[in-house]
């Protein structure tokens, strides 16, 4: 079980855990992804999973740290970047995930080649809790 220091983090940390079903019921992004084949650390910053990518389909979500399992990046934003970011229309700044990392809410770490080879596709699998977001903060 996940120790949450509040309720906004465990929103935050729920809505993120249900990307890999949000995922399923999108091929046309499953689609776009299927070159990519990665393991990764994604997520809230103090409740990052360990994400396992395998032709575009998230094969395994496991919150981190995670004993011996390795990642070739990781992008880790606040809970705060996360709530704005998955807005129906979130401010300037909190739209996108390089605009994130450039207002300093968010780190990229790591073998940077398929995050940015995939960059559209990580944008679309981050922003997939959006539609759903607002519903459930409220």
């Amino acid at each position: 079980m996940i120790s949450v220091s509040n309720a906004a983090d465990a929103i935050i940390i729920e809505a993120f855990a249900k990307i890999p079903a949000l995922l399923d019921h999108a091929p046309a992004l499953i689609a776009r992804g299927r070159f990519l084949d990665c393991e990764c650390l994604l997520g809230p910053a103090s409740h990052a999973f360990h994400v396992s990518i395998r032709q575009g389909r998230i094969v395994d979500l496991t919150p981190w740290p995670v004993l011996m399992r390795s990642w070739r990046f990781s992008y880790r934003a606040s809970a705060a970047a996360f709530a704005e970011f998955w807005q129906p229309l979130p401010r300037p700044g909190f739209h996108d995930l390089l605009a994130l990392t450039k207002r300093g809410e968010a780190t990229l770490e790591g073998d940077m080649h398929p995050f940015m080879t995939h960059l559209q596709y990580f944008k679309d699998v981050l922003a997939l809790p959006r539609l759903h977001f607002a519903t459930a903060a409220s």
